[in-house]
């Protein structure tokens, strides 16, 4: 009986963990393809903002963090360098600076959420798009 026990809590522990590994790895291996470098530079030449993404920030850790340059046109935004691995990132435009989760939220209800980060993310046309940077 303790055998079972054993073997039961052991198996429900394996499963348990590759279940919470294939919903955050599924997204990564389904994921578009990156595009090339000469797209992203294409997008970023014509950019009127351009902001950092530090990977040295209070919010940031090993699941969550970004380093580059940020560039914004009134078409597309782009960014040069890279995101942690993650399943559903989305872009927010907010007019104050937040390095942490929690000033983010402070935060979230003046920002605009552009949408989903993927390969490239074209800015709405009937969105006016502004900066304070």
């Amino acid at each position: 009986m303790k055998k079972f026990v054993l073997l039961a809590v052991s198996h429900a522990a394996a499963a348990a963990i590759g279940f919470a590994l294939g919903i955050y790895v599924l997204p990564i291996l389904i994921a578009p393809k990156a595009p090339s470098v000469a797209e992203v530079k294409s997008l970023a030449g014509s950019a009127r903002y351009t902001g950092q993404f530090r990977k040295d920030l209070r919010g940031s850790d090993l699941l969550h963090w970004g380093e580059g340059t940020l560039s914004v046109s009134p078409a597309a935004v782009a960014l040069t360098g890279r995101l942690a691995p993650g399943p559903d990132y989305k872009l927010y435009l907010s007019p104050e600076f937040a390095d942490t989760r929690e000033a983010f939220f402070k935060v979230k209800g003046h920002s605009v959420r552009l949408g989903l980060v993927r390969i490239v993310l074209a800015v709405h046309q009937r969105r006016q798009v502004s900066l304070s940077l």
